[in-house]
């Protein structure tokens, strides 16, 4: 019983240790597991975790026709991006992948030429229940993100599927790739001419080599 009772304290000291004041127990606890997280994925990786378009098959539609409403609720035409790489990615607030907004705004700092945006999603297990102004106040505390984030919206194939993920979950407007998000954090990387050439699974971090030599190339 003694023992137990240490136990039972060195987790609640452990726990307070991690806490961060402007997260959720959950969320602070997520953000101290990521490595270990991401530690799992580099042990037993997918072989469908990285998708190339290798042919450069360009799409039948072209993205810069679509539309995106951005947090604040600003339209934004995607063809104001013409002629610069586009990474987009869904995101979620209480994921175990979340820290990975620290690393996506690594990587908007360290390439100014890589668009990056954000889509919350509340797809997957309900890891975003935030309305619109608070996923955009959660980002900026916790994680100085500059780079825009859309509104919220469902990413995921159906009647409500947001118009961008549907061109890049559909191989007859894309061209190739028709791999929809399996979870929060998945990436998707767009050339300056329009053509979709990567997916990348949440398992990839954003400062991956993979990554940095897809956006460099």
């Amino acid at each position: 019983m003694k023992k137990l009772i240490i136990i039972i304290v060195i987790i609640l000291i452990a726990l307070l240790l991690i806490k961060r004041s402007n997260m959720t127990w959950r969320q602070s606890f997520l953000k101290t597991v990521y490595p270990l997280v991401m530690l799992k994925a580099k042990l037993f990786p997918n072989k469908k975790e990285i998708q190339v378009n290798k042919d450069h098959i360009k799409p039948v539609t072209s993205i810069y026709t679509l539309q995106a409403t951005a947090n604040n609720g600003t339209v934004i035409g995607l063809n104001v991006y013409k002629g610069k790489k586009i990474l987009i990615v869904n995101t979620a607030s209480d994921c175990g992948y979340t820290a990975q907004y620290d690393e996506l705004e690594k990587l908007h700092q360290q390439y100014k030429d890589l668009i990056i945006l954000g889509f919350p999603a509340n797809d997957f297990k309900v890891q975003e229940k935030k309305d619109d102004h608070a996923v955009a106040e959660f980002c900026k505390i916790n994680y100085g993100i500059t780079f825009p984030l859309m509104q919220k919206s469902h990413v995921v194939r159906g009647a409500e599927q947001n118009a961008v993920f549907a061109w890049l979950s559909d191989a007859k407007q894309n061209g190739w790739c028709d791999q929809q998000p399996v979870w929060n954090f998945c990436k998707y990387l767009i050339n300056e001419d329009g053509v979709l050439t990567n997916f990348f699974a949440m398992t990839v971090s954003p400062l991956s080599k993979d990554i940095i030599n897809a956006v460099k190339n």
